[in-house]
């Protein structure tokens, strides 16, 4: 039978994950999964034919330590998903950047700022807007992440050290919500919507978001697409997630590539697609 180790961290209070959903169709199709937190370091993976990285929703906190371990796994007989040089470049926001520049539409962003008065006047001007979103380039679950109309000096401290970007605030978010496309090697699975509680912007489950299942349109589908062609190589798993911007088309939020929450209870053969993809790659 092979072996699969889910990677997860130490509490999952407050968290929601369906990861388990799978194990049922992993062990169909011969598969024995466990589910260990990134950091217990006991485990010998060289026992191991894959290690899934999944709901370690707080290596933002140490990305170094977080990247040391996944390098240990990396040098073992045990394949890691996604691999190492994904995680790397996507671990920060920064990669953005490169996906741009495959001509794949971003949310406008600014880069490399510093947090003071005058450079929160100018982003309003330069974007055309009244309200901003500033959050740091690594981080997960909404954390550190501000909506802002206004300057707040008490968060010069917690940008000091922290570099963030900066980007206009898309009402879309709230009027409509966030769509998130998952690719499962690099076919399409499933779609959501994810949309905020009354009162709040962040569409994160943790933070009382709302999640509906969609069937994408050929819009979703062709800007989704057009994300994961840009990513040049074929993943286990991939999280794109999309806003209605002008002209009526999407603006890519994130390419989520690290530890996506895949909402797998939300279509009942998602589950099955997902052990399939993971099957496909050890044989």
């Amino acid at each position: 039978m092979k072996r699969c180790c889910f990677l997860s961290m130490d509490d999952m209070a407050g968290y929601v994950s369906d990861d388990d959903l799978a194990i049922g169709p992993m062990k169909s199709l011969g598969w024995s999964v466990e589910t260990r937190s990134w950091r217990d370091r006991a485990a010998n993976w060289d026992l191991f034919d894959l290690a899934v990285i999944r709901t370690t929703w707080d290596y933002q906190k140490h990305p170094c330590e977080f990247i040391e371990f996944l390098q240990g796994i990396d040098e073992s007989k045990a394949r890691l998903e996604n691999p190492l040089d994904i995680v790397k470049w996507n671990l920060d926001k920064r990669y953005l950047r490169d996906i741009e520049q495959s001509n794949v539409r971003i949310v406008p962003t600014i880069w490399d700022a510093e947090y003071t008065a005058g450079n929160f006047a100018s982003w309003l001007a330069s974007f055309e807007t009244d309200e901003l979103i500033v959050k740091p380039t690594v981080s997960a679950t909404a954390q550190n992440t501000f909506r802002l109309k206004k300057f707040d000096p008490a968060l010069i401290e917690v940008f000091a050290e922290l570099p963030f970007l900066v980007q206009p605030f898309l009402k879309t978010i709230v009027d409509e919500g966030e769509y998130s496309l998952f690719f499962f090697n690099g076919e399409l699975s499933h779609t959501i919507l994810k949309a905020p509680k009354p009162g709040d912007f962040r569409v994160q489950e943790e933070h009382g978001g709302l999640i509906t299942r969609i069937e994408a349109d050929a819009g979703l589908r062709g800007a989704a697409q057009k994300a994961i062609d840009a990513i040049g190589q074929r993943l286990l798993y991939a999280r794109v997630d999309l806003v209605r911007h002008i002209d009526d088309e999407f603006a890519l939020m994130e390419l989520e590539l690290i530890e996506p929450a895949l909402y797998l209870r939300m279509d009942e053969s998602a589950p099955e697609r997902f052990a399939m993809a993971i099957d496909a790659l050890v044989k």
